[in-house]
């Protein structure tokens, strides 16, 4: 039987397909594209994805399908030729802050267990190699070194622990030990002896005293191992002339301190369990802990006009009596200023004082002075911050923290002992820090250093650990270490490196479907993800991509084109064949390759208004001492390789700094000099990468919270003021208008224990979500429910004489969404149509003329002609005299800035140097980094 060359898919209706047959080669990459909301993810995801998945679960037993429950079939007739589908979504990112680079592609575990295999422990008191003897060699040792002396057996019990041991000792006299040596001096064990409970104790019983004789002495053979027993592995030996000691052990030991460590295993390496995790972060690196400066933001004040920000003013409270009978012993009060106490007073006010306050009685009203401790401002938010404090006081106590690096194990997670295992001449940490290019370039050459016993157990290890690297470093991703946050990449980040961890799996005969890999990438990398999608195909994969990038469209064996339109007016397959034919026809996405429709360049630039933000010395992650100037009044461009400092010297920057001066946020921005010029702007817009909201009750209406607008519209209606209707009768989220039977949800969930819930319209409103009363308001004849049914084009018409409304719907089909509806749960937009639902939102907001807006990747999803439609949004924005800063590898976007920020050379340590800036033109001449390069050729210059 010969195998079907094609993936055959007849009759799709999912969405907004209408009725569509496709059909796509196999072992080929094939490219789905069209405008933004055409169908593409409905035809990849939602029918050929979802389709192999319930294909793939009809496999097992019943069962087994009892607890996944029966995903519903895709709305499609047939599908032939598919192959088990594996897909790799945007949305999939982990929000754990133990989750790293290192544990997602598996790469530390393989660290780990060669770490754990073939590591050499030193020890961290004396920085000697460890060493571990067996019980011959430790015999052999003890002859050569005491032949001839009197010697005393020690086995250690207690290592500088505190406490007075007398059930430790009633213990070893049961046993007969006559002997114990305590702090270094020999004592003889009596009945009911203790210790100072206080003190550290080191605490050994003498096993043994004998002269060495020769090799087959059979008593210092059984005394060697009894003292084993008694000290757990460890023993050691004390000359009676010379009183020098020496430590000998089975396990891995310190020859100088006797430091032992435990027998090493993959898990000491993990800063996720217990055993290998610092244990002042618990493995996460920082710790929380109160800013002394957010506790007292201005030293002018004195302690009674409320210096102490979490305190406030004076009251009649006892914690400011405690602290005026404090201060008495520096002679000050509650009105002398901060700046004039001494040091250590305010350290006492802050972290508490050992001894007993007196209050004198005329404070309290009692008879007599009240002594009490006082435990410091500091401990009080603390002790806020602990679990069992409610949601506000937390809250409340978290602004006067700040996340600092773990002084104990400084930012690296493990504790000492793993720390301390090297292999050549690195710790585990040292290697999860390197930029992956430097970490694969040391793992080639590490085999010189290691010893041949090394060699033999590292050999299998080391190979998978530099294939997994190698395939790292194709998808481009080359500048992040593995001990990178997986909560600090970007979407598309995250995407590539489960490409890498797929190909790094060698599946064959799978279908592999992708959502815009191309993310965050620049042009440089485009062509080595490519190359990574290319070499899946040739091991015998078939591989989608759902993108709208021209290079990998060229690139791809056969190209999808869907259209001709978005939403209701897409979801036809306007074009499919291979690249070269589709040049020679007319779609819009062709004509956009072809070069018959274009994004124009702008004629002239903008001079802006002459004003600008001077950003001095930023120096947070890999930048570079970088000074920036942001000319306001333009279209400002960032550019830069992935990991080139482009989202530190903005988002983690300059963004925090402007929210801390207008919005009073508590998010810190990363470390720079100075900034200038902040009194030209008075309000900053910031449209992160963010998912919108994620919940089927949200949808375009109530995000952009014109549906306020649109519900007070129904209130004032002559039927709704007769029936005495507020406009809570009018929201489907609270009781009184809505259907009751879904809650006004629409439908029904019905939960599958550990699947994707599965949703049924509901029987009752038939999924319009009000009660009939409600549904009989009407306006212009339109019911409430028909309204969050319009089309935003629909809309628009309908709402022409409603300017409040019109403002707000205006913006969405402003950024080319005239297709979607009002009431569409936001559960079902595509990537690109909520980046631009919240960027309609966001720029709907009154401009002052004088704000600032920060884009972060705002094409994401889009294609050419939504990227035209875009633009022309953010130009009228510009052209009213507000400035627009927009992180962007697009060429479209960047031709069309007025101002070009270029960062580079590299990503990573290589990169967070400001290269050249000013227009495209000026840019383009640089011989810097590799945008340039790109813009010439896009520029035509």
């Amino acid at each position: 039987m010969q195998e079907t060359e094609y993936i055959n898919v007849y009759g799709a209706r999912v969405h907004n397909l209408k009725d569509i047959d496709a059909e796509i080669p196999r072992n080929s990459l094939t490219v789905i594209t069209g405008l933004s909301g055409s169908g593409k993810s409905s035809l990849a995801f939602d029918t050929i994805f979802a389709e192999g998945q319930r294909r793939y679960i009809e496999t097992f037993s019943a069962y087994a399908r009892n607890f996944l429950g029966n995903l519903e079939r895709p709305d499609v007739d047939k599908i032939t030729g598919l192959s088990p589908v594996i897909s790799i979504e945007q949305k999939t990112t982990n929000k754990n802050p133990r989750s790293t680079v290192g544990t997602t592609t598996e790469i530390y575990d393989y660290l780990r267990l060669l770490y754990a295999r073939a590591g050499i422990a030193y020890s961290y008191l004396s920085g000697e190699e460890m060493v571990k003897y067996t019980e011959e060699q430790i015999l052999d040792l003890i002859l050569k070194d005491y032949k001839g002396k009197k010697i005393y057996l020690l086995a250690p019990l207690v290592r500088s622990r505190k406490g007075h041991y007398k059930e430790l000792f009633e213990q070893v006299r049961k046993k007969g030990y006559l002997y114990v040596r305590i702090d270094g001096e020999l004592r003889e064990v009596t009945h009911g002896m203790k210790l100072d409970r206080y003190k550290n104790h080191d605490i050994e019983v003498v096993i043994d005293k004998l002269i060495v004789a020769d090799k087959d002495d059979k008593r210092l053979k059984q005394s060697v191992a009894t003292a084993m027993r008694q000290g757990d592995g460890l023993l050691m030996i004390l000359d009676a002339q010379t009183e020098n000691i020496r430590h000998y052990s089975k396990r891995l030991m310190c020859p100088v301190t006797g430091l032992s460590y435990r027998e090493p295993a993959p898990h000491n390496f993990s800063f996720n369990s217990p055993q290998g995790a610092c244990p002042k972060c618990k493995g996460l690196g920082v710790v929380n802990q109160i800013d002394v400066d957010k506790v007292i933001p201005d030293r002018e004040l004195s302690i009674y006009e409320g210096a102490i920000a979490p305190l406030g003013k004076y009251k009649n409270a006892m914690i400011f009596w405690q602290i005026g009978a404090l201060l008495e012993k520096y002679e000050a009060t509650l009105k002398t200023r901060m700046k004039e106490l001494s040091d250590d007073a305010v350290e006492e006010i802050l972290y508490g004082s050992d001894d007993r306050i007196k209050i004198k009685s005329s404070l309290i009203g009692t008879s007599s002075d009240y002594f009490v401790t006082y435990e410091g401002v500091v401990k009080y938010i603390q002790m806020l911050q602990e679990k069992d404090a409610s949601a506000t006081a937390q809250k409340w106590a978290e602004q006067f923290a700040r996340t600092t690096v773990c002084p104990e194990c400084k930012g690296a997670r493990l504790n000492k002992e793993a720390l301390h295992f090297r292999i050549h001449d690195k710790n585990i940490n040292e290697l999860a820090n390197m930029d992956i290019n430097e970490l694969y370039d040391w793992l080639m050459n590490v085999d010189q250093f290691l010893s041949d016993k090394q060699k033999k157990i590292a050999a299998e290890i080391l190979k998978e650990i530099r294939t997994r690297l190698r395939f790292l470093l194709d998808v481009g991703l080359d500048y992040l270490a593995l001990n990178r946050s997986s909560v600090s990449l970007s979407g598309g980040e995250s995407q590539r490196i489960r490409l890498a961890t797929q190909i790094g799996s060698q599946l064959v005969n799978v279908l592999y479907i992708l959502d815009e890999p191309s993310i965050g990438l620049h042009q440089r990398d485009n062509l080595r993800l490519i190359r990574s999608l290319k070499e899946l195909r040739d091991m015998g994969n078939s591989v989608i991509v759902v993108e709208h990038d021209k290079d990998m469209m060229l690139a791809a064996d056969y190209v999808i084109d869907m259209g001709p339109k978005a939403g209701r007016l897409g979801g036809e397959v306007v074009f499919s064949g291979t690249p070269s034919e589709m040049l020679k026809t007319e779609t819009m996405t062709s004509q956009y390759l072809n070069g018959k429709m274009k994004i124009e360049i702008p004629v002239k630039r903008r001079k802006g208004n002459g004003k600008s933000i001077w950003l001095k010395g930023a120096k947070g992650n890999n930048l570079k001492n970088v000074d920036v100037e942001f000319p306001l009044g333009k279209l400002i461009c960032v550019t830069g390789v992935s990991g080139s400092g482009k989202s530190t010297l903005i988002n983690e920057t300059l963004q925090p700094i402007l929210s801390q001066k207008f919005y009073r946020s508590l998010q810190d921005p990363l470390e720079y000099e100075s900034i200038e010029g902040l009194e030209n702007i008075d309000k900053v817009v910031d449209v992160d990468q963010s998912p919108i909201g994620r919940t089927p009750r949200s949808n375009p209406a109530t995000y952009t919270g014109v549906f306020s607008d649109i519900r007070n519209l129904f209130v004032s209606l002559p039927e709704a003021k007769i029936r005495g209707y507020k406009p809570g009768r009018f929201s489907f989220n609270v009781s009184g208008g809505r259907c009751e039977a879904c809650t006004g949800n629409g439908y029904k969930t019905i939960e599958m224990n550990f699947l994707p819930d599965v949703y049924v319209p509901c029987e009752v409103c038939h999924g319009k979500r009000y009660n009939r009363e409600t549904l009989e308001v009407r306006f212009k004849g339109k019911s409430i429910a028909d309204v969050l049914d319009m089309t935003i084009n629909r809309a628009v018409e309908f709402f022409e004489n409603v300017p409040q409304i019109l403002n707000k719907i205006k913006v969405l089909q402003d950024v080319g969404l005239g297709y979607i509806k009002l009431g569409q749960s936001s559960t079902t937009l595509s990537g690109g149509e909520s980046q631009r639902v919240k960027l309609a939102t966001e720029l709907s907001k009154r401009d002052t003329g004088k704000t600032l807006y920060i884009l972060d990747e705002p094409t994401t999803g889009l294609h050419f002609e939504d990227i035209r439609v875009l633009m022309g949004v953010l130009n009228k924005l510009v052209d009213k005299g507000n400035t627009v800063i927009v992180i962007e590898h697009n060429l479209d976007v960047i031709k069309m800035a007025d101002y070009i920020i270029d960062m580079g050379p590299e990503g990573g340590k290589g990169g967070g140097v400001l290269l050249s800036y000013g227009t495209p033109e000026e840019v383009a001449k640089s011989q810097k980094g590799y945008t340039p390069k790109f813009l010439r050729e896009e520029l035509v210059l």
